[in-house]
């Protein structure tokens, strides 16, 4: 008995083996799961660089769908000769949440203060915007705690010399910051720019919501406005090109001849006679002066060029220092009728100009600027930005800058003062897109600006982000 008992014992030698393979299987099982982990993450990390790519494109994607659609949008108003559609700029049958491969993207942009704030699926466009590259002293101190000095400041920011504006900042306050700089002394290249500018802070810039391209805010300030900040409001891409809605070239009135004039329907030679006699003596500020041009003046009546009992002061028509009428040219009769009616003017009025460039950059357009940018304009009061607001509502968009003059409480001095300020087309779009993949929800955002012609969509501004 005593012998079975001895042949069970284990020898320490046995135990010690058993022991070591148990810490190796332990240790087996360590590295398999840290193998297993490490795998586990690599695919996780493969997985989501490859969702990254593709929300990326499909975001791409939405742009360029954005992009035919308004360059279509673009060409079917030309053909019917209507400037303004606002088609794309609410229109979720388009933008919302189109699904695409394994994910969808979307157009979206703030709401403005009168469509209620939130999310919309849409584009916004430049045009409603203050362009700060442009836009006067008093245009940009209009803007809502707007300082004179920091207004002062983005002037000195963007001009081309070093003179200090009153108030203002140039080199030599730059070149006292740690770090130092200078100021650009030209066109900023981004809104966000204005940051560098002395007195501008990122709350006035941007508001609560910081940076607009990472997350659409919906907050409102103690007015009820929205508190995205100044960046929603001004831009430095705004430009248009200087013709009809139908893209046709429009006719100078500072400089066309007689039979150019005339070959606009509604002008007779009668008129474009006028016109030219009225411009010898007064340029044209803005196309509602038409509005001011009198008949000429009869050649047998006193005065007249050629007549012998004219002026003593200029016998037989000679021009005058001050660049007027010669001989044998029309003079217009300071008591005679207006020879352009205000129904005249709203009908010819997107097919005449007093700009002489192709492009016209910084117009604010009237069918789609907001109530805080609109208050910026010269005259406009908050009573006058309400009634324009009001009446593109109730009237539909207005189909050029003359009938400015049908919005109640709309002088004629502020309808002249307003005509070469402001458009009623768009022609640069801001597009932000954000691509999604379904399973892994990894989404990326692209924003971009183009200007978008009848014959080509340029890429004016590019941006994007990882959400």
């Amino acid at each position: 008995m005593k012998k079975l008992t001895n042949k069970k014992n284990t020898s320490p030698e046995q135990a010690s083996v058993l022991v070591g393979l148990l810490w190796c299987m332990a240790l087996l099982g360590v590295v398999v799961i840290g193998l297993l982990h490490t795998s586990r993450i690599d695919l996780m990390v493969q997985k989501n660089y490859g969702d990254r790519i593709q929300a990326h494109y499909l975001a791409i994607a939405g742009i360029e769908k954005t992009k035919a659609l308004l360059y279509r949008d673009a060409r079917q108003r030309s053909q019917t000769g209507r400037n303004h559609s606002g088609e794309l700029y609410d229109s979720p049958e388009n933008f919302r949440d189109v699904h695409f491969g394994r994910g969808q993207f979307r157009i979206i942009r703030q709401g403005s203060d009168t469509e209620g704030g939130g999310l919309v699926y849409g584009v916004s466009d430049e045009e409603s915007r203050l362009n700060v590259n442009y836009a006067s002293f008093e245009q940009i101190s209009n803007l809502y705690q707007m300082t004179p000095q920091i207004a002062a400041a983005i002037l000195d920011w963007r001009d081309e010399d070093n003179q200090v504006t009153p108030g203002g900042a140039e080199a030599e306050y730059y070149e006292s910051l740690r770090p130092p700089s200078l100021p650009r002394n030209g066109p900023l290249q981004t809104v966000r720019e204005l940051l560098m500018v002395r007195g501008v802070s990122r709350e006035m810039l941007y508001g609560s919501d910081k940076d607009p391209t990472r997350r659409i805010g919906t907050g409102t300030d103690a007015r009820g406005q929205s508190d995205s900040g100044w960046a929603d409001l001004l831009t430095v891409n705004s430009s248009v090109e200087n013709v009809s809605g139908t893209g046709q070239e429009r006719v100078n009135i500072q400089s066309a001849d007689e039979n150019t004039l005339t070959s606009v329907r509604g002008i007779t030679s009668e008129i474009a006679k006028a016109i030219v006699a009225h411009r010898n003596q007064n340029q044209f500020e803005s196309i509602l002066n038409l509005l001011d041009v009198n008949a000429v003046q009869n050649q047998n009546q006193p005065g007249a060029p050629g007549n012998q009992g004219g002026n003593p002061n200029n016998p037989g028509g000679q021009p005058s220092p001050q660049g007027g009428p010669g001989p044998n040219q029309p003079v217009p009769n300071p008591s005679g009728p207006k020879v352009v009616s205000e129904d005249l003017l709203l009908s010819i009025a997107d097919d005449i100009t007093v700009q002489s460039g192709t492009q016209i950059p910084g117009l604010v357009n009237v069918n789609t600027a907001e109530l805080e940018v609109l208050i910026c304009l010269p005259g406009v009061t908050r009573a006058v930005a309400h009634s324009i607001i009001s009446y593109r509502r109730a009237n539909g968009f207005l189909s050029n800058v003359a009938y400015l003059l049908r919005v109640p409480g709309m002088t004629r001095e502020i309808a002249k003062q307003l005509a070469p300020l402001v458009c009623v087309r768009s022609e640069t779009y801001r597009i932000l897109c954000e691509g999604r993949i379904d399973s892994s929800r990894v989404t990326h955002r692209i924003q971009e600006t183009v200007h978008v012609g009848l014959r080509r969509v340029t890429t004016v501004a590019y941006r994007e982000d990882d959400l």
